[in-house]
């Protein structure tokens, strides 16, 4: 009979109740077959995967380093990797709860009974303490000392799963965190390159800018010598005078915008405003993009896209956490057991043969609750189905990330190219200019309209290829790629 029972035991033991997570639903289809991206067009495609430090194929040396600084010293960062610290702390709590729990405890307890007169039970030694060395007192009251050393353990036996569950939401939450801070590393490392590519450009463009305000100056102050010898209007002067302004207005936020980039690559990589200012301040290239992009297909940006994956995992944690509400259901078992030496004299402690010994299992079920535990069920099952809802809204918005951020690279090629374009014709002419001047043809201030322009040719093109590599970086960041 007793082998029977625990057998039935153990067979209870490994029960599991709720749902068994079988994966992910299939949200898109055809990304899952790994069918190309549908606005790639003409983009030239690497064929290969896409590298997980793809800043690199930018091809600047300080960029690098500022990423590798910001990686290593974010503090945002940093929070979310103590977040993976405190979620696998919480699973080895839950799996330590599957094994029983034993503590070690000592007791002197001193206690005066009224009413009880132990010397009239146990005897009396005649000189006011009984035979096991308590104290009798007067009025039939007597003194009672305890000592006791020994073990307590209790077990809840997991019989229907409910812990395990526990264990299992546990560790794909664990997991989650860990996709949480690829995430992060995602976002940081391309918030990084955007900040780094809108600091070069706005330090290009000041400095285009600053030229371009001292060709108009000598335009304005050649204009004025002319109006004094009556070969100028006053309106040509108020022409060029409006224009001057205007391009010094155009010098403001452009400063504006330059100093808040300094703030944020220094608060990125852990420091305080101004920190970069001196490694940073002297202008550089803006850096640009590499002829062919490595894109892969959406069946691997659906594979290693960091926040997918955190919701594909929060989906598993909240599935297994409808088996344990489901657990709450059934019959619980508890097993208490006490063993430990003692009696009323301190040498009773050293009787090792004569201790104290109890098994007390404890069968509790909560069959009548009024619905708390179908309404906990289907609380879980609502968690759970608003998961699968997040799931797939991260499915759709990764797949729409990348194709916008394609269509955006492949129209930005275009547009880059014609600036460059108008750009050379803008060289040519000015170029054009210089000889006529040379040869007397033309007027110095014709020459100096013509730079003029040029150099607003170059502003353009300036900002057109900004634009291309953060669209590029937007690509990257589409793909979930910047964690190793």
């Amino acid at each position: 009979m007793r082998t029977r029972s625990l057998f039935l035991l153990f067979a209870l033991a490994g029960c599991t109740v709720g749902p068994n997570y079988s994966g992910p639903p299939t949200i898109a289809p055809n990304a899952a077959a790994g069918h190309a991206f549908v606005r790639a067009g003409d983009i030239p495609v690497d064929s290969r995967a896409p590298a997980s430090r793809w800043w690199a194929s930018l091809g600047d040396p300080l960029l690098d380093q500022l990423v590798d600084r910001a990686v290593a010293n974010n503090p945002d960062l940093e929070a979310v990797r103590a977040r993976l610290q405190q979620a696998r702390a919480s699973l080895r709590s839950e799996q330590a709860n599957l094994l029983p729990k034993a503590d070690a405890t000592a007791l002197y307890a001193h206690a005066r009974i009224p009413g009880v007169d132990l010397n009239q039970s146990n005897g009396s030694s005649g000189d006011g303490t009984d035979s096991s060395g308590n104290s009798s007192g007067s009025g039939g009251a007597s003194a009672l000392n305890l000592y006791n050393v020994g073990f307590d353990a209790s077990w809840e036996v997991d019989l229907f799963g409910g812990q395990r569950r526990k264990v299992e939401a546990a560790r794909a939450s664990t997991e989650a965190a860990q996709a949480n801070i690829d995430d992060a590393i995602v976002s940081l490392t391309s918030e990084v390159v955007q900040a780094y590519v809108n600091l070069r450009d706005r330090q290009r463009r000041i400095g285009l800018n600053a030229e371009s305000v001292a060709k108009q100056e000598q335009m304005l102050s050649l204009t004025r010598q002319r109006f004094d010898r009556g070969t100028a209007s006053r309106l040509d002067v108020s022409r060029l005078q409006t224009q001057l302004d205007n391009s010094r207005a155009d010098n403001v936020p452009l400063k504006a915008e330059m100093e808040a980039y300094l703030n944020a690559l220094a608060t990125l990589v852990g420091e305080e405003p101004g920190a970069l200012d001196d490694q940073l301040r002297t202008p550089a290239a803006v850096p640009l993009p590499p002829a062919q992009v490595a894109i892969g297909d959406p069946a691997l940006l659906l594979r290693h896209r960091p926040d997918i994956r955190a919701a594909e995992r929060t989906l598993a944690a909240d599935t297994a956490k409808i088996g344990t509400a489901e657990a709450a259901r059934f019959p619980r078992l508890s097993i208490m057991g006490i063993i430990g030496v003692g009696g009323t004299r301190p040498s009773d402690l050293t009787k090792l043969d004569d201790f104290t010994l109890l098994a007390a299992p404890q069968l509790s079920w909560s069959f009548l609750d009024f619905g708390r535990t179908k309404a906990q069920v289907d609380q879980a099952k609502g968690v759970r189905a608003e998961a699968e809802a997040q799931y797939r809204s991260k499915v759709l918005g990764a797949l729409r990330d990348a194709e916008d951020a394609l269509a955006r690279f492949r129209y930005r090629r275009v547009t880059v190219a014609t600036l460059a374009r108008a750009k050379a014709s803008a060289d040519q002419a000015a170029a054009l200019s210089a000889d006529r001047y040379k040869a007397g043809t033309t007027t110095l201030i014709d020459l100096l309209d013509t730079q003029r322009q040029q150099i607003a040719a170059e502003q353009s093109l300036s900002v057109a290829e900004a634009g291309l590599t953060t669209d590029f970086v937007s690509i990257q960041k589409a793909l979930g790629l910047g964690w190793n």
